[in-house]
């Protein structure tokens, strides 16, 4: 099992998940979240006084899936997430030991939808 994490702009979120619904993918949990990377933020006046923003708004999504569907949804976040410009985001993979659905007590690779 794998944890895909993705963080990308926010006005792209429905474009993704567009993506992922294509590729029969269902289950995912998005935050609101900021953060700063290469784009460095900006300036702006606000009230006659310059704000320097260096934290920008972001998406963070994730989406568990059985190791066969890694490359099908990184595909999708990034077909979703694309507009060309700095900024777009990164997805990030990450190895899942175990899992348990609460309501069932079932474990393992089986409550993956």
């Amino acid at each position: 099992m794998k944890l895909v994490i993705a963080y990308f702009r926010p006005e792209q979120l429905n474009s993704v998940k567009q993506a992922l619904y294509a590729a029969n993918i269902h289950g995912m949990s998005v935050t609101n979240i900021a953060g700063s990377g290469r784009q460095k933020g900006y300036t702006e006046q606000y009230r006659g006084v310059i704000v320097e923003v260096n934290l920008l708004k972001k998406v963070r999504l994730e989406v568990a899936v059985t190791d066969d569907k890694v490359d099908l949804v990184m595909d999708a976040i990034a077909e979703g997430a694309k507009t060309g410009k700095e900024g777009d985001g990164m997805i990030f993979v990450m190895d899942i030991a175990n899992a348990r659905r609460i309501r069932t007590g079932e474990t393992g690779i089986g409550i993956l939808g």
